[in-house]
């Protein structure tokens, strides 16, 4: 990317570092105002090298017009076309480095990652597709249902595969359309109401012993324990990283395998642990929720891994990997070795792509002042202004004050306790 980075009157290269948003509020305010204060001049490669953010907009463009940024985040691919078709067109003629992958996104859905990590030997539980139960009317429907579709008993379906289930859209999305099917007339309750989703039918892995989240930002990792019954801002619970260490390394080695498989540089991994085994079950989540309001304690975790992730791709020119190579994996898949070998295997290919140990060093080298900054930072008036404009997005008006408070102090449990210079 040093073709687009400008260099400054001493000599220092400019990376530039574009924040593509929808919705986001609170952290790409929390990025922004971390990155100006932190305002860093890295010797990296022999040159010194600054940085700047900005916020990425939405026009028209030529397709041969350049682009200047070095690094994009993105949030908007697997929703928005216009700014989806800039970012591919940003890859392919400036190499540009985005994460995450446009293409994988945007073809990626959970039917795909169901398959390829099932290809890997990975415990996907048995899932089942149902044709939708209606249709957009078209001239070629008719004659095309009329020809070819068989007709089929759902009941049998569900008793081949079992009770509990979950049925769910196969390309995933915020939990939109997902039932917990306990017997044969729920079943065809839930078919006859989902309209044009064309639905998975699940095994639920019930009872199970964890549920967690594992987010995975480059080849940083915080493993959540997750409720998916509880109210939307309560979902992640304050207890992270609480798994035995066996444990923490397998639903890493998952997580890490499945990112780097897909080319996610940002992705987060449901996960089911039931007699000592883990059973994934929603991964196709290269869009992860980024909102206090949601992540409350793992919140600064979140904007830090971020800031750390991007200034190193950044900084270091990593490549972006266009094209995806899936063979390796399936190479190791197609071997007599069992399945925590391969699990091995594959963490060995996800720490060569997301180059783990040149990041580990580079952090070491370069972040110790970040990581001060961003400490003193999240217990600033400025961060709680981040919060307040997050839930005065999303609460009622009487609640914004106590919601407000609630998050700002689940952040501070992450400077007393979790931050790394707690941790010092």
């Amino acid at each position: 990317m040093e073709d687009w980075a400008e260099t400054a009157g001493d000599g220092a290269l400019t990376r530039r570092i574009g924040l593509s948003l929808g919705a986001d509020i609170c952290w790409p305010k929390c990025y922004e105002d971390i990155m100006a204060h932190w305002n860093p001049t890295l010797d990296v490669g022999g040159r010194s090298q600054r940085f700047e953010v900005e916020r990425v907009r939405i026009e028209p463009f030529a397709l041969n017009a350049p682009t200047d940024y070095d690094l994009v985040i993105d949030r908007l691919t697997h929703w928005y076309a216009n700014t989806r078709e800039w970012i591919k067109k940003a890859v392919l003629l400036d190499g540009v480095y985005v994460f995450n992958n446009p293409w994988a996104v945007q073809s990626m859905e959970k039917q795909t990652t169901y398959c390829a990590m099932m290809r890997l030997g990975l415990r996907i539980p048995d899932t089942w597709m149902v044709p939708a139960k209606e249709y957009e009317e078209s001239a070629d429907l008719e004659p095309t249902l009329q020809r070819y579709a068989d007709m089929f008993d759902l009941t049998e379906v569900g008793d081949q595969l079992g009770y509990p289930m979950f049925m769910k859209p196969y390309d995933g999305g915020g939990w939109r359309g997902v039932s917990k099917i306990d017997h044969a007339e729920a079943l065809n309750e839930a078919y006859e109401s989902s309209g044009r989703f064309l639905m998975h039918l699940q095994k639920g892995v019930l009872p199970h012993d964890n549920f967690v989240r594992c987010v995975g930002l480059g080849p940083q990792i915080r493993v959540i324990e997750y409720d998916p019954d509880a109210p939307l801002h309560q979902r992640y619970t304050d207890t992270y990283n609480h798994l035995s260490e066996a444990d923490m390394a397998e639903v890493a080695a998952i997580t890490l395998t499945i990112n780097a498989f897909f080319g996610w540089d940002f992705n987060s991994c449901e996960s089911l642990g039931q007699g000592g085994l883990w059973y994934p079950i929603d991964f196709a989540n290269p869009c992860p929720d980024s909102q206090v309001t949601s992540l409350h304690r793992h919140f600064p975790w979140l904007v830090l891994a971020k800031i750390r992730w991007s200034v190193y791709c950044a900084a270091t020119g990593r490549p972006f990997r266009q094209n995806l190579n899936w063979q390796p994996f399936f190479d190791i898949a197609d071997t007599d070795a069992d399945y925590y070998e391969k699990l091995d295997a594959y963490r060995r290919l996800a720490d060569e792509h997301f180059e783990t140990e040149r990041f580990t060093e580079f952090c070491h080298e370069h972040f110790w002042e970040l990581e001060e900054v961003a400490h003193d930072y999240f217990g600033s008036g400025a961060a709680k202004d981040a919060v307040w404009q997050k839930v005065k997005a999303l609460f009622p008006p009487h609640e914004v004050d106590e919601f407000t408070e609630r998050f700002f102090a689940a952040i501070q449990l992450w400077r007393d306790h979790d931050s790394p210079v707690a941790a010092r």
